[in-house]
């Protein structure tokens, strides 16, 4: 289901930037489908940066930043679940387009929660431990506003992870697409990846998006 559609600017963008979810990686489906569909635009591939980010939130949010100063004047901020946030405090700061998908809310009171406990990311092999920086620089980067016009939500109906309204609420006024039944890892993402293209005014050359 499509939100009516809001006034912004349609200047087509200058790359893609995309932010992958806490303990995840480059090697995830969605970042090998933003950097496919990078490839297949209209006309020259467009440039795309996918990072490996740190587990810690301020650090994370630096490596985006150096990323993102290698994309040209106008990129379009691409991210999911924790990513989602860190390309909402990247939006707000620089005034860009941006498409969440199923974008972390309030991150610092979910990490509360996981103080003290151990992870494993399978992308770079670290082993960590959530501790109390993660939770006070989650607070130091939550925007204290959201401005729609910047704004593609994409959300899953069934995220097992994440409560959708809470998105919906928080970024109320934006373009929105609901997938029913979506799940948090959002597997139904190319069939929109033409609406996460056209957001920043680019379009696919015809057929379906598919990695190796």
């Amino acid at each position: 289901m499509l939100s009516p559609a809001i006034d912004r600017e349609t200047v087509p963008v200058s790359g893609v930037l995309y932010l992958h979810g806490f303990n995840s990686g480059i090697s995830s489906p969605k970042s090998r489908l933003m950097r496919a569909a990078c490839d297949a635009v209209e006309g020259e591939p467009l440039p795309c940066a996918a990072p490996q980010l740190p587990h810690r939130p301020d650090q994370a949010l630096a490596v985006a930043e150096a990323a993102l100063n290698t994309l040209g004047s106008r990129p379009l901020l691409v991210g999911s679940s924790m990513g989602g946030f860190l390309v909402s405090c990247l939006a707000e700061r620089r005034g860009l387009p941006a498409v969440v998908i199923n974008p972390a809310v309030r991150p610092a009171q979910l990490v509360r929660g996981w103080i003290g406990e151990a992870f494993a990311n399978a992308d770079t092999g670290e082993h960590f431990v959530i501790d109390h920086h993660h939770h006070e620089a989650l607070e130091a980067l939550t925007p204290p506003r959201l401005t729609p016009a910047h704004y593609l939500l994409l959300l899953g109906t069934a995220d097992e992870t994440l409560d959708c309204r809470e998105a919906f609420t928080a970024y109320a006024g934006c373009s929105t697409i609901l997938h029913p039944g979506g799940d948090h890892g959002f597997s139904a993402l190319a069939d929109y990846l033409p609406a996460i293209l056209a957001h920043g005014g680019r379009r696919l050359r015809p057929g379906r998006i598919t990695t190796i």
